[in-house]
């Protein structure tokens, strides 16, 4: 099949493949920015979920992805199933032809992934891993990466799990595929139960949740992992993300570094959005501003969206760019890369001693 990017009215058109729960994402993302964005088909096999989409979404379903590319002609299709399920689907729309946007992680575990790059070696595949474009997210990279703060040696990440984690680390780090020695441990330790995807808690309850704690050393470049389950939901515990450089840090949402040796600059990231006090322009994130620069302006102004959901649909318009001759934005390597050493801290944990990475033939390549 071939593929034609340049679709009507310069909206960007893609099909899904998946009825979940993050699935909803790329659909909401669709209902918000009807101008820029249309789902032109889901596929699922469950009846009874494919109904429940036409009704809710007015999407039009298919239970196979031949038929959906028989019958539309998206731009690319984004794979939102479960990991196991993941390598056959992606391994059939690129034996297509057709360019693939995939979530996270793409294959559940190192033997699966290794297979995967080489099944699909040279299609068109990049991976839905959003939390490097979420706003705070992309501003602390930015800066981290401006050189304002020297050399960044130490990063800490304290806001989500495994690959999620490790991706940002990476880049505030800017490490590629280098190999690491890995430490890790856990614990449990009890907590009210917060919100779940299905929202907020309908009782208290108290819960045993697991703490990760692992040391990545990059050769010089430090990482420290610190994640406890639902984290990144919980009212009750905070997120922590740090990068120290020679010059400079980053905390949060705090940055101090020199101009020269005896000029300290102290600023906060401070989310500006629109709607508040006296303002009319209607309620949504305007940007980040770092000092008096704007370091993050929302492309996605007016729409009424998350943070999340901001990240996701800039995963969309950066794989449309791809599919037209663009750059990568977050290749299947990289998102093989983050996974495995996400398996690998789970390993050091397991194992309770030292890991060491491999290079691995996505790294090679």
């Amino acid at each position: 099949m071939v593929v034609n990017s340049d679709n009507k009215n310069n909206k960007i058109v893609y099909g899904v493949v998946g009825a979940g729960w993050r699935a909803e994402f790329f659909l909401r993302i669709a209902r918000e920015m009807p101008e820029r964005f249309e789902v032109c088909g889901l596929v699922t096999r469950d009846e009874e979920k494919g109904r429940g989409i036409e009704n809710t979404w007015g999407i039009k379903t298919y239970k196979c992805i031949d038929d959906l590319l028989k019958a539309e002609n998206p731009g690319f299709v984004v794979v939102s199933v479960a990991k196991e399920a993941a390598p056959s689907i992606i391994a059939e729309l690129a034996g297509a032809g057709v360019p693939v946007l995939a979530e996270t992680p793409p294959a559940p575990d190192l033997e699966q992934l290794i297979k995967l790059n080489k099944l699909v070696k040279g299609a068109k595949i990049q991976v839905a891993e959003q939390y490097h474009l979420q706003p705070l997210h992309f501003a602390r990279i930015a800066i981290a990466n401006s050189g304002k703060l020297g050399e960044i040696s130490q990063v800490q990440v304290s806001f989500s799990h495994g690959y999620h984690a490790v991706s940002i680390a990476r880049k505030l780090l800017r490490v590629g595929f280098e190999n690491a020695s890995i430490n890790a441990f856990e614990y449990a330790s009890p907590i009210v139960a917060g919100p779940g995807r299905k929202g907020p808690p309908e009782q208290e309850k108290i819960v045993s949740v697991n703490r990760e704690i692992a040391l990545l050393d990059f050769g010089g470049k430090l990482v420290v992992y610190d994640f406890t389950k639902d984290q990144h939901r919980s009212w009750v515990r905070s997120i922590r993300v740090e990068a120290r450089g020679d010059r400079g840090e980053i905390s949060n949402s705090e940055v101090r570094y020199l101009k020269d040796f005896k000029t300290p600059i102290e600023y906060e990231l401070k989310r500006k959005n629109a709607g508040e006090d006296s303002n009319l322009e209607g309620y949504h994130l305007k940007g980040i501003l770092a000092g008096e620069e704007w370091i993050y302006v929302n492309p996605f102004i007016p729409a009424k969206l998350s943070d999340d959901e901001i990240a996701v649909a800039s995963c969309l318009e950066k794989m449309n760019t791809y599919v037209k001759g663009g750059p990568d934005f977050y290749s299947l390597a990289e998102a093989s890369q983050d996974h495995y050493l996400g398996l690998m801290v789970r390993k050091a944990i397991e194992t309770k001693g030292p890991v060491l990475t491999k290079t691995q033939p996505w790294a090679e390549e």
